[in-house]
């Protein structure tokens, strides 16, 4: 049974409701472009949903730049170390500019060659294209958005990312209703609003991490070790994330293999289910700041206290958010398309995804307390081993003969709640076994 109160309570919402909202900008970028170009037709969504593949796998491979800076930085706070807390942050800033601008160019050669792997009609790939080529231009942006939070969530400060975030999305919207309507520029008008947004978004938080950088007398400019370093304890993350990526684009690729409806219909309810796991991910970012800072002060008891109430508050939040989704499926779809064949596949797909979020819930709560504890070499490991169990699950739904509606919701089923039971089974294990809480920084 949930505790109805906990001395753990004020600063585990002091963190996760602002980082909620800031969470929550990315996803509703996407949910934002889904809901804009959905009304444009099947072909320009189904391009919106390989296209927007593409992007955001390279966004959440290096999402670690996030998850590894936090933890760095809340660590070195509880050692009492404010100095190497700005140092980590100012490194992973530089490391995250230079990875993205690296990642623009390679995606700018390689876009044709990359959405030809998904086996979309010759239309659908036309408009993802259309998207790519002006999308990976943003990636310096959103990488040092990504990085740029990572460092004033170890801060504690979660305000200030909540407030550009709101802002960014804001213009987000405006600009992709101008660009994809006004100016009838259609799919790369919404990449446009986004790339613009997204440096926007960039340029304010970097400013902002610099000048505390600047307050505690440490330079802002990149040193090479620091950077490096901050490269090599991603490294395992960045293999995590890996695996992560991994299965959700299985979900695209067997979702395509059945049409451009169920492609479609699947990136409605990927869409849904970003907003949905990313709020429920705000449990995780508090866990990764508490975490890492009670374990740099070596508060073992600390940290194993914040777990329990963490899994706690997220079984709760989890169900409630299942039980809202699932009395509200048979209308959601609507919000992103009018198409009459993609509105009759997304139901079930809602529905199974509703009751996979307390499950899912769990597992991200878990796997902020590890991320927070530096225990990246051990999710590494676990995320492969969980594909062990998603792929060949995934195989199966791609070569079976399915109706679109079913299609859709196996797809999800199979990333929901199969692949998400395998998570939590590895979590819990290293959880129990205690390894988990390494004290110091």
């Amino acid at each position: 049974m949930v505790a109805l109160r906990s001395v753990h309570d004020r600063a585990i919402a002091g963190l996760a409701l602002p980082s909620l909202g800031a969470l929550l900008a990315e996803p509703v970028f996407v949910a934002t472009d889904t809901a804009l170009v959905g009304h444009l037709g099947p072909v320009a969504l189904g391009g919106l949903g390989v296209a927007g593949t593409v992007v955001q796998t390279a966004v959440g491979l290096l999402v670690l730049l996030a998850y590894a800076t936090t933890p760095a930085v809340a660590r070195r706070l509880g050692a009492d170390d404010r100095a190497g807390a700005m140092r980590a942050g100012v490194d992973g800033l530089w490391l995250a500019l230079g990875v993205g601008v690296l990642l623009a160019v390679v995606g700018a050669a390689a876009g044709p060659g990359l959405v030809d792997l998904f086996g979309a009609t010759e239309a659908v790939e036309r408009a993802a294209l259309q998207y790519l080529r002006i999308a990976v231009w943003g990636l310096p942006g959103m990488l040092v958005v990504i990085a740029a939070t990572g460092f004033l969530r170890g801060l504690r400060d979660v305000r200030t990312p909540l407030v550009v975030a709101g802002a960014g999305f804001a213009a987000n919207a405006a600009l992709n209703a101008a660009l994809i309507y006004g100016a009838a520029l259609g799919v790369a008008g919404s990449a446009a609003g986004t790339v613009a947004a997204q440096t926007g978004m960039a340029a304010v938080l970097g400013a902002v991490c610099l000048r505390h950088a600047r307050r505690e007398g440490v330079g802002v400019l990149p040193g090479r070790g620091g950077v490096l370093g901050a490269a090599r304890a991603g490294g395992w993350l960045l293999l995590r994330t890996l695996s992560l990526r991994i299965a959700l684009v299985g979900t695209v690729i067997a979702a395509t293999a059945h049409g451009t409806t169920a492609l479609a219909a699947t990136q409605v309810v990927s869409s849904l289910a970003a907003v949905l796991w990313l709020g429920l991910d705000a449990l995780a970012i508090a866990g990764q700041a508490l975490i890492g800072h009670a374990l740099g002060a070596a508060d073992v008891r600390e940290a194993r206290a914040v777990l329990r109430r963490l899994l706690e508050l997220a079984a709760a939040a989890g169900l409630v958010l299942g039980v809202a989704t699932a009395a509200l499926a048979p209308v959601l779809g609507r919000v992103f398309t009018a198409d009459p064949a993609v509105l009759a596949a997304v139901p079930g797909a809602v529905l199974v995804l509703a009751l996979s979020l307390p499950l899912s819930a769990v597992v991200f709560a878990l796997d902020g307390v590890l991320i927070g504890a530096g225990d990246g070499r051990y999710l590494a490991l676990a995320g492969l081993a969980n594909l062990v169990v998603v792929l060949p699950l995934l195989a199966l739904v791609t070569a079976a003969d399915l109706p679109v509606p079913a299609a859709v919701a196996a797809v999800q089923a199979v990333f929901v709640l199969a692949y998400s039971a395998a998570r939590a089974t590895t979590l819990l294990l290293r959880v129990r076994t205690g390894r988990w809480a390494r004290v110091g920084d």
